[in-house]
């Protein structure tokens, strides 16, 4: 097996639980140098670190899969792995209230590049690293062993494969089937594109949250932006909101808001197919609760500050709109927009807008979406609800 030899003192975080070596961090190899094969990393006096995948053509050169000499990487491994992950989503899944949950989220999960998304009877599958890449029907298999589903949908799309050096890739890889598919969230009927929606077909990180509109909704009007298939809109219609207005630039996303509504009998539901900017810049409507869901404004450190420029605005302009002793429920969903800086934004925003606010809840992403301690990007979704005076 070939050995990585770290420079001096890099171990350190890794035998914390960092789960990646980057390329600047390695000193020599020694061995065969075979990308997607897994190898032994070793400090430089030669002393056990942790087994993980190569690949020498990304920047991140080793992905951890064992810090634990003794381990024996094979199919047993990962199947161990898969087993542990889905009884965390069995425990957190229990009423059946939902069928559709992450399965399996990547280094979370210490299976770094796998996602995996259940959608009824159907999986989803993402994979980012060559090495997971390389035994993708052992994955498979697996995945087939545990969950029985009826069919598999690979949604290797993301342009991150080709830092791996692999091709985007989707396609259905076990059974045949249409991969438009009712599911259930929260009690709630909709239907899931695993073929063409976001992500690997929705944003199950919103799951709980969305719920938590049960609290602010029952009687109010309601604003949902950035509605996408209309997630918190649905949830609002379920408990009792007297109107809600969904806004999407989209026209195929305003068409399934309305399917969706269609499905379970909402008729307090408007689909507007708008820019949510000039909406929130131009509208002379008021709300009684206000959501704003944005798509990540950035997804570096170079573009942070105008980031913050952008969630700002935003924020600012949806406050006007929030009727006294309502609620703004503001999220953001890229890593680089850390808590305190998003919180710091939105202090500014309410100070703009002239309105005296309290935070009255701090969320994170779903649990079925773990994110490590030891490498907190994975704390990547953030919301705070605020009571607007």
């Amino acid at each position: 097996m070939l050995s990585v030899i770290l420079n001096k003192g890099e171990e350190k975080e890794k035998l914390d639980g960092f789960p990646w070596v980057f390329s600047n961090e390695i000193n020599n190899f020694d061995g065969e140098i075979v990308n997607g094969s897994v190898v032994r990393v070793e400090t430089i006096d030669r002393k056990f670190v942790g087994y993980g995948f190569l690949n020498t053509s990304s920047k991140i050169m080793v992905r951890f899969l064992s810090l634990d000499e003794n381990e024996v990487i094979d199919k047993e491994f990962f199947k161990k792995r898969i087993a542990y992950a889905k009884s965390h989503r069995d425990i957190i899944n229990y009423d059946n209230s939902s069928n559709c949950y992450r399965v399996v989220f990547s280094e979370a999960d210490h299976l770094p590049g796998l996602i995996v998304d259940k959608y009824g009877d159907y999986l989803s599958i993402q994979i980012l690293s060559l090495g997971l890449n390389n035994i993708k029907q052992d994955i498979i298999d697996i995945l087939v062993e545990l969950y029985n589903p009826k069919g598999i949908y690979e949604r290797s799309d993301s342009p991150v494969r080709l830092k791996e050096g692999l091709p985007e890739f989707k396609g259905p890889i076990y059974g045949e089937f249409d991969p438009r598919v009712e599911v259930l969230e929260n009690n709630i009927r909709f239907i899931v594109d695993m073929e063409n929606g976001q992500k690997t077909g929705y944003f199950l990180d919103q799951k709980f949250n969305r719920d938590i509109v049960k609290y602010y909704a029952k009687d109010k009007e309601v604003l949902d932006c950035f509605s996408n298939v209309g997630g918190f809109a649905l949830h609002s219609a379920h408990y009792g909101a007297k109107h809600v207005d969904a806004l999407d630039i989209s026209k195929k996303a305003c068409d399934d808001i309305m399917y969706n509504a269609s499905l379970n009998g909402f008729n307090n539901i408007n689909a507007v197919c708008v820019d949510v900017f000039d909406y929130l810049r131009n509208t002379d409507k008021t709300y009684d609760v206000v959501v704003l869901d944005p798509p990540a404004f950035t997804k570096d450190k170079e573009t942070v500050k105008k980031a913050y420029r952008g969630y700002k605005e935003i924020n600012l302009s949806a406050l006007k709109l929030v009727r006294s002793g309502g609620y703004l429920l503001t999220f953001s969903c890229s890593q680089h927009m850390t808590p305190s800086l998003f919180m710091e934004m939105v202090k500014d925003a309410a100070h703009d807008a002239n309105r005296e606010v309290q935070m009255v809840d701090f969320r994170i992403q779903s649990p079925d979406h773990p994110s490590r301690l030891e490498s907190i990007e994975q704390l990547y979704l953030k919301c705070i609800i605020l009571r607007v005076k």
